[in-house]
């Protein structure tokens, strides 16, 4: 009989820890949804001239500020 007990404490306790992990993954998955991280590819998904990426040379001169001489 106490086997019997013992063997049932074990699996209630594998339960719990399954229930547990699970949770806490879940809880973890929903952590890292909510926070937006950068493209993993920026170069292919982002077409250039849209403030990401190396300017042109129109951009470049655009930019530039007039002196007076």
């Amino acid at each position: 009989m106490e086997t019997l007990i013992t063997l049932a404490a074990i699996a209630l306790l594998i339960v719990l820890g399954i229930r547990l992990i699970h949770r806490l993954n879940a809880q973890h998955d929903a952590r890292i949804a909510a926070h937006h991280f950068g493209d993993p590819f920026p170069a292919i998904r982002r077409p250039p001239g849209h403030g990401h990426g190396h300017p042109t040379a129109k951009d470049q001169a655009d930019r530039r500020e007039v002196t007076g001489t």
